[in-house]
């Protein structure tokens, strides 16, 4: 398994995907997949497509620091946003997302193509 991580890794790096992580005491607590982007109708931005803090490690504060860590990115990178998709039932992390000003802007649309 560790193995096809690293498989998929290598190949979305070469999208522009950069995988962070977030290590205490020789231990990751929190890992983001982004990727830096443009479009016409939001400039630069920021696309987060994972961030997810080890179950165990939860409300200790390592989400945080990531999250501030990719906004701080963001900006150096001259980004006008920093966006991201979340499931719909996953309330928790919703409300992480609200107390840190994002607002719920669209609706994401999907359409299964292979099985």
């Amino acid at each position: 398994m560790e193995s096809d991580f690293v498989k998929l890794t290598r190949r979305l790096q070469k999208g522009g995907f950069q995988l962070v992580y977030l290590e205490h005491r020789g231990d990751v607590r929190a890992v983001a997949g982004f990727r830096l982007s443009e479009n016409l109708g939001n400039g630069r931005f920021m696309y987060v497509d994972d961030l997810v803090t080890n179950p165990d490690e939860r409300s200790k504060g390592y989400g945080q620091r990531l999250f501030e860590w990719l906004i701080d990115h963001a900006e150096l990178n001259e980004c006008n946003a920093l966006s991201l998709d979340s499931g719909v039932q996953r309330f928790d992390v919703h409300r992480f997302y609200l107390r840190n000003k994002m607002h719920i802007s669209s609706h994401h649309f999907w359409l299964q193509l292979r099985r």
